[in-house]
This record gives C-alpha cells, structure tokens and sequence, in this order.
C-alpha cells in the first residue's frame, strides 16, 4: 500500500474535518496518488472517491436501560449516590415541602376549632420563621400551649 498521508491530510483540510474520517476508496488509490494539488483532492471529492465520513454518536441504549431500573426504584441505594444530600434534593425544596405541610396542617386546626384566628396567625408567623421541624411538633406546641 502506497503512503496517502499527504492527500488525506489535504482532504481533510478541504472538507473541513479530521484525517480520521476522510476515506478513500481503495480501488481508486492510484488517481488518489497521482492528486498533488488541493484542487485535484476537491475534484476527487467531487467525483466520490474521497469522501467523508459520518460522526459516531453515543448509544442511548445503557442510559436508557438504567433510567427504566430507577423508575422501578433501583440503583438508588446509598453506593449509587452521588453529591450531598442537598445536592439530590435543595434546601428549598425541602423548606416547601415542609411549609406546605405544616400551613396545611394548621389550616385543618384552625376549621376544626382546634385554634381560634388570633392563636391561628401567631402560630402561622411562628411557622414561616422556622420554628416548627414539622407537622407533629406543631401539635405538640398546640397541645401545650392549651394545657
């Protein structure tokens, strides 16, 4: 086999890609040798003895797999895990979670005469500046505040 590198090093620079994906058509390696100018490299892309070849992509098919097995709820054991804890799930997020809960807790309370509008209000502010970890120490802190 002839020694192409010149030529393919040319092609690749007319066509605008690497040397790796410029292929030459072995049965036509003579008119590829005998190609000493840019311009005959074009004619012979042209001409389909030169060409280019396609970009390899990365399958989707292993992604797609794991994704369908961490639907059903594996591979999210503790090894699996990746970042912090916030990092899976925001500090907002949590703190919505949170919130929503408790408001709606204390509006059940508040419909069910448990507590009057004014105790209502006080313990809303209390909830929205932190002071309850969740819906349980909110009762606790209802029960005791009755008593």
């Amino acid at each position: 086999m002839t020694d192409l590198k010149s030529q393919k090093r040319m092609a690749a620079e007319v066509m605008d890609v690497g040397k790796t994906r410029v292929r030459i058509d072995p049965g036509e390696q003579e008119k590829v040798e005998e190609a000493i100018t840019r311009q005959d490299i074009r004619n012979l892309v042209e001409s389909g003895v030169i060409e280019k070849r396609d970009v390899k992509g990365t399958s989707k098919a292993r992604s797609k797999e794991i994704k369908k097995q961490k639907k059903k709820g594996r591979r999210k054991g503790h090894g699996n895990r990746k970042g912090k804890k916030t990092a899976r799930k925001g500090s907002k997020k949590k703190w919505m979670e949170r919130i929503r809960a408790i408001r709606k807790r204390l509006k059940e309370m508040k419909e069910e005469g448990e507590v009057d509008n004014d105790t209502y209000w006080s313990l809303y502010d209390r909830a929205k500046g932190g002071f309850f970890r969740d819906t349980k120490h909110l009762e606790n802190h209802v029960e005791n505040k009755l008593e």
